[in-house]
């Protein structure tokens, strides 16, 4: 598999772990607020790169504050948008260089592949954050690893309920 083709499928994992915690968090009625905070952020931060990569303006806030809906509505955006953004590129394009100030008002030149692998890593810490509040309100996670996406089969869930 070439790096292009990795980019493509990282995505395609990214999305499919954001839309199954997004599920669960949303059957939870309401979900903790910590937890809720940290998939937010989630969001907004693959959106405040996807302005980026595509050189527009922010449209969110790293940390936004989403209600269920909007955060729905969101990722079903960010689904689309990176989908077709990733389709579009070239190898050499993973090599370009994109201008953009960050939250803290400082300039940086970053190669796509290396924003792109941000977004990646970023929203798995994150997600990876999600679950531990989740066992830490007594709660099941949702595991999004990469291997269960890659399987189709979901991950093994140790119980913590004696411990």
């Amino acid at each position: 598999m070439d790096a292009l083709e990795t980019f493509r499928r990282m995505w395609d994992h990214a999305a499919w772990a954001d839309a199954l915690l997004l599920s669960e968090l949303e059957a939870m009625h309401p979900p903790p607020a910590l937890a809720w905070r940290e998939y937010s952020h989630v969001l907004g931060a693959e959106s405040v790169w996807l302005d980026r990569l595509l050189r527009r303006p922010a449209r969110h806030p790293v940390w936004p504050e989403l209600s269920i809906a909007e955060a729905s509505s969101l990722a079903l955006s960010l689904r689309a948008e990176y989908s077709a953004y990733v389709a579009s590129l070239s190898n050499d394009a993973l090599d370009a260089t994109i201008p953009y100030v960050n939250s803290a008002g400082q300039s940086f030149d970053t190669s796509v592949s290396d924003m792109l692998l941000q977004v990646m890593l970023h929203g798995q810490y994150h997600r990876g954050k999600i679950n531990l509040l989740l066992r830490q309100s007594h709660l099941p996670p949702t595991p999004t690893d990469y291997i269960a996406f890659a399987r189709g089969v979901p991950a093994a869930v140790t119980d913590l309920s004696d411990g």
